[in-house]
């Protein structure tokens, strides 16, 4: 069975480096991490990947939203949003997006499997999956 590819898109490097972490317990391939959409952007140009796992805040000129309208509009790949920040627009913007997800931080391990699990397996992300543990 071929490893599901999950790029990593998150401006903390720490907690970028802890969700990276948890991807390779739980059995996924990590091609990058990012700390920007507009890096992140052109990494994809040449990488093979499943799927983004994607914060909302990040350094650049363009926050996580807008990157991902970008990747899922020219790049058919879908998103799942990981943001601390769980407010009304917020959420509201993310969920005018197809193919996207929205987990709040923090999550325990088993729910980011399962959400990641339903976006591949299923052929769709789950539009507004917020878990808040």
């Amino acid at each position: 069975m071929t490893k599901i590819n999950i790029a990593v898109v998150e401006d903390e490097g720490i907690v970028a480096m802890d969700i990276k972490k948890s991807l390779q317990i739980l059995g996924y391939d990590v091609p990058f991490v990012s700390d920007s959409g507009e890096k992140a952007i052109s990494i994809l140009e040449n990488k093979k990947v499943d799927l983004v796992l994607m914060d909302i805040v990040l350094k650049g000129k363009m926050d996580g939203i807008d990157a991902a309208r970008i990747i899922i509009d020219k790049m058919n790949i879908p998103v799942i949003f990981l943001t601390a920040f769980e407010n009304v627009s917020t959420h509201e913007r993310a969920k005018i997006l197809k193919n996207c997800g929205y987990l709040v931080k923090p999550f325990e391990d088993s729910n980011l499997k399962s959400v990641i699990e339903n976006s591949v397996h299923n052929g769709k992300t789950p539009v507004s999956t917020a878990i808040n543990q």
